[in-house]
């Protein structure tokens, strides 16, 4: 059974995984809108054959092009998904059955399984982010290296989403140094600035965090992997944050 609620989806290049959020999220809302960034691939193609409104335009960062999805919307309630995500059935049922609207919240938020390639990554859950929401009462942030909706009205729900983040371990690592960077530059245009221990006491605390207090100690040798990438990556953003206040000077 669908429901009044607009699924939106932000595309570039998403070719294997289009098809099946879409087929996903038809199973509970009435539209879908695809806003894409300029594809190579069969992204729109496919989108549209599926029945999907597919607007074009580029691309202004994770938030802001979350935020214009929300005026295509004919639903006051949205579903925001990533191409690489997918809601679970329990899921699914929970939706079909939660009377949402009735409630006092303007948004509710789901937890994520997170996967690289094949390999569940325990330390990264529950992950939980605000993905259904009323556009008349709250909406994505247009800063920032990565979007959320911004609302303090919201409810967790106990439901899970799948979130098949990279495809393998290689391009976990090679994505490091990009997001360290853009992170980085956000917390310096912020006013944020780093004293010289920082990249050693953040790198070590996401390390910590990931095989002690997440668990992924005990989690195989690919929770070692993500807790030293993750490490690497806050190293790095601190240090990218000195090198950016030593050049103001």
């Amino acid at each position: 059974m669908q429901k009044n609620i607009t699924a939106t989806i932000i595309t570039l290049n998403e070719i294997k995984h289009i098809r099946e959020v879409i087929l996903n999220v038809q199973k509970i809302c009435n539209e879908v809108i695809v806003v894409d960034s300029f594809s190579s691939d069969e992204t729109c193609e496919i989108a549209e054959e599926l029945g999907a409104k597919v607007i074009k335009q580029k691309y202004l960062g994770d938030g802001g092009q979350k935020a214009y999805c929300e005026q295509f919307a004919t639903n006051e309630w949205i579903l925001s998904i990533d191409a690489d995500e997918r809601l679970e059935d329990e899921a699914i049922e929970y939706i079909r059955d939660f009377d949402y609207e009735n409630e006092n919240f303007d948004a509710y938020s789901f937890r994520r399984k997170s996967f690289i390639g094949k390999k569940y990554i325990k330390q990264w859950y529950p992950d939980r982010v605000v993905r259904l929401y009323n556009k008349t009462k709250c909406g994505y942030n247009t800063e920032g290296e990565h979007g959320k909706v911004v609302t303090n009205n919201f409810k967790d729900l106990d439901i899970d989403m799948l979130h098949y983040s990279f495809e393998n371990f290689g391009v976990l690592v090679s994505k490091a140094d990009r997001f360290a960077v853009n992170l980085a530059k956000v917390r310096f245009a912020e006013g944020k600035r780093a004293s010289w221990y920082d990249p050693f006491l953040h790198g070590f605390g996401a390390m910590f965090k990931g095989l002690i207090i997440k668990g992924g100690f005990f989690g195989g040798l690919h929770e070692w992997h993500v807790a030293f990438a993750s490490a690497y990556n806050s190293y790095m953003k601190y240090v990218v944050m000195l090198e950016m206040a030593e050049e103001e000077k």
